[in-house]
């Protein structure tokens, strides 16, 4: 896997990059600022990106802004976002971003090298890594708005069994209706939670996040 390591604080960047060389990751370069990271990732092509939030020159959003544009020129990219807090609408822009192999994890995960190093390999793999209190926080945040309430009884069924991992042809089985009822009834499901199409294939993880939290 080859990684490149974007963080202003170059004693945590040089943490990252000890860790994962002992674990045997290729870091093949390591930056901090985000017009750095965007030349470094044209220049290297990595496997993955790691990504602080806040990054010079006003530290608020500087990272999260290069990774949305990585996820954009270079979709094959994983990318990992670093952050000190749980920021929801930082999450809920890269989830948004597109496709599959992105992170968003609370740097004090770091430090549990065995954990950040198969995070990195799930994205590198396509997956979703979400660190365990953000989904509480969007969680929360989805009960307050009770997001099922507008849902019929059989969207529910259906929202039940992509809950449970099953795909349009599995939920098609189980409710024994058919395959273009499914997908009728997800595009409703859709709708009424107010996912748009640019979610892409995350609009399934959203909407199972929001029926988790009801």
């Amino acid at each position: 896997m080859r990684v490149v390591i974007a963080e202003d604080s170059a004693l945590l960047r040089e943490g990252i990059v000890l860790l994962l060389e002992e674990e045997d990751i290729d870091v093949v370069a390591a930056v901090g600022d985000g017009e750095a990271l965007l030349r470094a990732v044209a220049e290297h092509e990595p496997d993955v990106c790691v990504v602080d939030v806040r990054m010079p020159p006003t530290f608020i959003d500087e990272g999260l802004r290069a990774a949305l544009v990585i996820r954009s020129r270079w979709p094959d990219v994983g990318v990992l976002v670093l952050s000190q807090y749980v920021e929801e609408r930082y999450a809920f822009d890269l989830i948004d971003s597109n496709d599959n192999g992105i992170g968003y994890l609370l740097k004090d995960r770091v430090s549990d090298a065995a954990e950040f190093v198969a995070a990195l390999q799930r994205i590198n793999d396509g997956d979703t890594v979400l660190d365990p209190e953000v989904v509480k926080q969007l969680l929360a945040r989805s009960r307050k708005r009770d997001p099922l309430a507008s849902l019929t009884p059989r969207e529910r069924e259906v929202l039940n069994a992509m809950a449970q991992g099953r795909s349009n042809a599995g939920i098609a089985t189980e409710l024994v209706i058919g395959a273009a009822a499914v997908e009728k009834y997800i595009r409703s499901i859709f709708t009424k939670f107010g996912l748009q199409p640019e979610a892409g294939d995350h609009r399934r993880v959203l909407a199972v996040l929001r029926y988790l939290g009801a």
